[in-house]
């Protein structure tokens, strides 16, 4: 009858844990430091308010815009507001008028 003897050695206690304690330093690392992981998370959210920001910043000039348009629209055309854009928009006056620079535009 073969058998085979085998010598109990130190290191084969170890492979095991060392392999598990190396995927677990590798997913943990990359579950903080990775593209998607926690300081990633982070970025974004900083990125996502900072967005929010100019977004928001961006529809007050529209609707600013658009209540201009709708002033200068048909039938509703007023004289006056016409005169004063462009006025404003040529930075041309009469040499007897007095501008009061209001900043809305």
């Amino acid at each position: 009858m073969w058998t085979k003897h085998h010598k109990k050695r130190r290191f084969g206690r170890l492979v095991v844990p060392a392999i598990t304690v190396a995927f677990l330093s590798y997913f943990g690392y990359h579950s903080i430091h990775g593209d998607f992981g926690l300081e990633a998370m982070e970025r974004l959210e900083r990125q996502r308010i900072a967005r929010t920001a100019e977004r928001d910043k961006i529809v007050k000039t529209r609707v600013a815009l658009e209540r201009q348009v709708e002033l200068m629209s048909d039938g509703s055309l007023e004289r006056d507001m016409i005169d004063e854009i462009s006025r404003y928009q040529l930075n041309m006056s009469k040499p007897n008028e007095i501008v009061i620079m209001n900043g809305y535009m």
